[in-house]
């Protein structure tokens, strides 16, 4: 029976016009990030799953995807279970409790033929696995004879009476089997596992620089894109498998990288014609001074990963969790003005001055805000908006000074960008004292917002220009010389494979969108002509060669 085709959730497949599409974004993207000075490079697929583990927070950690190592693992944990004399000790327990197989006589029944009628037998009991059983009668063969043949008694009635009793006798051991295979994972959880799928781009490059810090000339700028995996619940916008597109600098601490960064978000929604784009500021300093002021410093983690949530779960909920995390009502009520702050960028700071006046390193953090804000004041925006939001946190652990989000003008749609100051990351492959800033643009996330918004240009999803018309050898020949000389002049152009009917052709040609097609027959040939046609207004000359290329230039 053949297999019905699918793919895992969470992913896609794409046709040749989203393929299109996604390339018009990536392509402005990296046309941006190499304006800007960064350079490119790219990192494996899958990294050792102690570089990720720990770097995202619980929640990120849970995401990750791990890869089970090669080979049948598994199989060799019950092996080794099975030869376990206190698997043993259970199993003849069971045996000696149920007494299954009833006139069993080795005249009668090959083992084989005894082994399956047992099986058949307990299959209803419990949830061992029958390949554990057939193992384990394998291995002990003879033993296994010799108990059947000295408790053959019992028939098949009796033992079907006593049935509730074998059921719980027989979960009782296949419990104990579940503790010993559970201990022996948990005992050796790297034979199991040792690489994982990246989750993000940040941390695999934060490996990058110092396992290459060496051939790196600092300040260091970088853009890589590049897919990552969540193992997340798919949704709209939400993917198990997407790409990000990073830009990062690693080994400075200024300021107008930060600047900068804001500068290149504006590039590039600009550019992608996604005009209105709010790039959301925060500092992950006030979000400490904040947690310090409500006396919750040692709960910071679970402080900002439930602040993250206000948009999405609301106030309330916000609340809720931060006390179930043990964050005190009196310092939830100590929140109440970040809940409801609003104004411009400078009444908010004005509001946080006078909330994080006894921390001084929230009053760093809006230090760091009013330099950012003032340069790009100065400098000015072509299209995007620079808006602080001080619930903004972004719940990853590394975040150290500023926090971006972006979000899209006019659509119900999650970030479709967001990075930070990362003081310390580096630091956990030990290299110390190596600063950084970076943003990630979420491609797929774009995608859908400029479809939705009809901002993609008409021209990105062509690709052939002109199809040439097969008639047969000899045409095709003259066709293809035309078509080598139409392509070292940068036309896309292409010839029908086979000697087919020309309607068949023609609907090819306008089932592809393809604007103009060149008749070929022995006229043309001898003098040296085409014949070009117009697919939209049905227009037809002949031309020669030179005037086939300008009508493309």
């Amino acid at each position: 029976m053949a297999q019905k085709p699918s793919i895992p959730k969470g992913t896609r497949d794409f046709n040749p016009e989203e393929v299109a599409k996604r390339n018009y974004i990536f392509n402005t993207i990296k046309s941006k990030f190499e304006r800007f000075g960064f350079m490119p490079i790219e990192t494996p697929s899958f990294e050792n799953s102690d570089t990720l583990m720990g770097k995202y927070g619980d929640e990120g950690d849970r995401l990750i995807f791990k890869i089970l190592n090669s080979g049948d693992y598994f199989k060799d944990v019950r092996k080794n279970i099975i030869n376990s004399g206190k698997f043993s000790v259970y199993f003849f327990e069971l045996l000696d409790s149920i007494k299954t197989i009833s006139n069993f006589r080795n005249d009668d029944f090959g083992y084989e033929e005894t082994v399956n009628r047992y099986l058949k037998i307990i299959s209803g009991i419990g949830k061992l696995e029958k390949g554990i059983l057939r193992d384990f009668f394998l291995k002990n063969e003879s033993e296994i004879l010799s108990f059947f043949r000295e408790n053959d008694s019992m028939d098949i009635l009796q033992f079907e009476s006593s049935l509730e009793f074998k059921r719980n006798n027989f979960e009782k051991i296949y419990n104990e089997y579940i503790n010993e295979l559970d201990s022996f994972n948990s005992k050796n959880s790297s034979e199991i596992s040792e690489k994982a799928l990246r989750y993000d781009l940040t941390v695999p490059f934060a490996r990058y620089v110092v396992q290459h810090q060496n051939e790196i000339e600092f300040p260091f700028k970088r853009y890589q894109m590049q897919p990552v995996w969540r193992a997340d619940r798919p949704q709209k916008g939400r993917f198990r498998e997407f790409y990000q597109c990073d830009a990062d600098v690693v080994g400075s601490n200024s300021l107008w990288q930060e600047v900068e960064l804001v500068q290149l978000y504006d590039e590039v929604f600009t550019a992608l014609k996604l005009e209105g784009a709010t790039i959301k500021i925060n500092n992950r300093k006030i979000l400490s001074g904040i947690a310090e002021v409500i006396g919750a410093s040692d709960k910071l983690i679970d402080f900002t990963v439930a602040l993250d949530k206000l948009d999405k779960i609301g106030e309330e909920k916000v609340k809720e969790e931060m006390l179930s995390k043990g964050i005190s009502p009196d310092g939830i009520e100590k929140l109440q003005p970040l809940f409801t702050l609003s104004g411009d960028f400078g009444t908010q700071v004005e509001s946080l001055n006078s909330i994080l006046s006894t921390s001084e390193e929230g009053k760093k953090g809006i230090e760091e805000l009013q330099f950012i804000n003032t340069a790009i004041s100065e400098l000015g925006l072509k299209s995007a908006i620079l808006q602080l939001d001080v619930t903004l946190a972004r719940g990853l652990n590394y975040y150290t000074g500023a926090i971006f989000e972006v979000s899209a003008p006019s659509v119900a749609m999650g970030s479709i960008g967001g990075g930070g100051r990362y003081d310390d990351l580096t630091g956990i492959f030990g290299m110390k004292n190596m600063s950084g800033v970076g943003i990630s643009f979420g491609l797929d996330r774009i995608y859908l917002v400029l479809e939705e918004l009809e901002l993609f240009p008409e021209t990105i999803t062509k690709s052939t220009e002109v199809l040439f018309i097969n008639f047969g050898e000899k045409e095709a020949l003259y066709s293809l010389k035309a078509i080598k000389t139409l392509r070292e002049n940068g036309i896309n152009a292409e010839l029908y494979p086979d000697n087919a009917k020309m309607k068949k052709q023609m609907n090819y040609a306008n089932k592809r969108n393809i604007p103009f097609v060149i008749i070929v027959g022995e006229q043309e040939i001898e003098n040296n002509l085409f014949a070009l046609k117009n697919m939209i207004t049905g227009e037809q000359q002949n031309v020669n060669l030179e005037q086939v290329v300008k009508n493309f230039s």
